[in-house]
């Protein structure tokens, strides 16, 4: 019987057909993997065109300078070095002995202030009534020394006539004694006709020096007469002073109460220093630095520690210029810290004015021909959106690095 297993020239055929299949399933393995390595490194270079990000960044914050607002000896201090306080909490207190009496000081010179201000104030109602009175009694007083005046000049008129009535009576006696004095040398007249000349004279001459002594007293009543006039006319312009010393009595009590405002400021003021006399934090924070020490003198603006404060921070990231293209203020921005493990979220808030090395203390001066093109870097600025529920423990610190990563595409 004849053999019925094939020779190997018959069964080659089919071995190459089996040794061809596993290559092309490989190379089609093979284009597959390839088309999918190109597809994800497609999508993940598209992907990487939606956001840009750097390692150069780090968390800033303020640096607070915590001084004295006074001159003082510290009496205790509150704090320890590293310590975490809160906005308001005691640093460290002043000698407060030398303020208080500041302010003692103070409120008794605004008490006296206060009562110059109220005498003041009554004296000028006082000053407006008075002036009034015044007035009216000067134009009366002027009024009655004009009549005076008018008086005594009738009274100088009736002593003068009165002179030359008696002045006349003398010349008639003297001129008679001269006619009777032959006549009775050569009696023709008695003597006591002639005797009776005689005291006729001697009467027109008494007569005359009493007409003339009243002359002389209707002349003093006229002259004090006219001294009242002008002292009542001098009253009366003084009087008519009255609406200006009212307005100066006015301008007195504004000034008093002008000075009343001042001592009030003062004890403002004092009480202001004494207060001083509490350093207090002025934000929430950690002490750094702390310099201040029990009984030690400080001086006003004298630095005594740095607060770190922990509720304003912000980034600044430094993006390459190749970076820029795309980016602008308010894009969203994710921030992953090492130090807490955490992802963080931001916005972009500022792009700086000018390159790193631009602001550098000594900016790069390339020499002529020397030129070799570098990559700049520009500071950002990228706040937190909600750093108050995302740190609720203050566990970022200015200074530690962060990458932020910027979605540059929505």
């Amino acid at each position: 019987m004849a053999d019925s297993t094939p020779t190997p020239a018959e069964g080659a055929p089919d071995t190459e057909i089996e040794i061809e299949q596993p290559k092309k399933s490989r190379r089609a393995l093979v284009v597959v993997v390839v088309v999918v390595l190109a597809a994800v490194a497609i999508a993940l270079w598209w992907h990487s065109t939606f956001s840009e990000d750097t390692d150069d960044a780090q968390v800033n914050g303020h640096l607070i300078q915590v001084s004295s607002r006074i001159n003082g000896q510290v009496l205790k201090v509150d704090v320890e070095e590293n310590q975490v306080v809160k906005a308001g909490d005691t640093i460290a207190e002043l000698d407060p002995r030398d303020y208080q009496v500041a302010v003692e000081n103070a409120e008794a010179a605004l008490a006296t202030a206060q009562a110059n201000a109220a005498a003041a104030k009554v004296n000028v109602p006082i000053t407006t009534v008075n002036m009034g009175t015044n007035l009216r009694s000067a134009d009366a007083d002027v009024s009655g020394t004009m009549a005076s005046v008018e008086q005594a000049g009738q009274q100088l008129e009736a002593a003068q006539a009165k002179v030359t009535e008696a002045q006349a009576s003398l010349t008639k006696a003297e001129a008679d004694l001269t006619r009777y004095k032959p006549l009775v040398e050569k009696d023709v007249i008695s003597k006591q006709q002639f005797d009776a000349a005689v005291a006729a004279r001697d009467g027109a001459k008494a007569s005359l020096a009493n007409a003339q002594a009243g002359e002389r007293a209707a002349q003093d009543g006229v002259r004090v007469a006219h001294e009242r006039e002008t002292q009542a006319q001098a009253m009366q312009k003084y009087a008519q002073t009255g609406p200006q010393q009212v307005a100066v009595q006015d301008a007195r009590a504004k000034a008093a109460e002008a000075q009343v405002e001042q001592a009030q400021a003062q004890v403002d003021m004092a009480k202001l220093n004494l207060s001083y006399t509490k350093i207090v934090a002025p934000a929430a924070g950690i002490i750094t630095r702390k310099s201040v020490e029990i009984d030690q003198n400080v001086a006003a603006g004298q630095n005594l520690l740095t607060l770190v404060s922990l509720e304003d921070l912000w980034i600044t990231a430094n993006f390459k210029e190749t970076q820029l293209k795309h980016m602008s203020a308010g894009q969203p921005v994710e921030i992953a810290v090492d130090a807490t493990g955490k992802t963080y979220h931001g916005r972009v808030t500022q792009i700086g004015g000018a390159t790193g090395s631009v602001l550098s203390l000594f900016p790069p001066e390339n020499a002529t021909g020397n030129y070799v093109k570098v990559v700049q870097r520009v500071p950002l600025r990228i706040d937190f959106t909600d750093l108050k529920n995302e740190d609720p423990n203050h566990l970022l610190r200015p200074g530690l690095s962060v990458e932020p990563k910027v979605r540059v595409k929505p």
